[in-house]
């Protein structure tokens, strides 16, 4: 259980801390920030999908 919780917020952080680099006008800055939201759905659905 504890696990689940920890894993949750590190999900919800690559998510959120994804949300500004994607917003960004440069073209790699845009994937990285792309690629860590995609990984933070990734991890939340894993966990959450008991």
């Amino acid at each position: 259980m504890n696990n689940e919780i920890v894993l949750t917020a590190v999900a919800l952080m690559l998510v959120l801390e994804g949300l500004l680099p994607f917003l960004l006008s440069d073209g790699q800055l845009r994937f990285i920030g792309l690629t860590a939201m995609l990984a933070g759905l990734l991890l939340l659905a894993l966990v959450r999908g008991d």
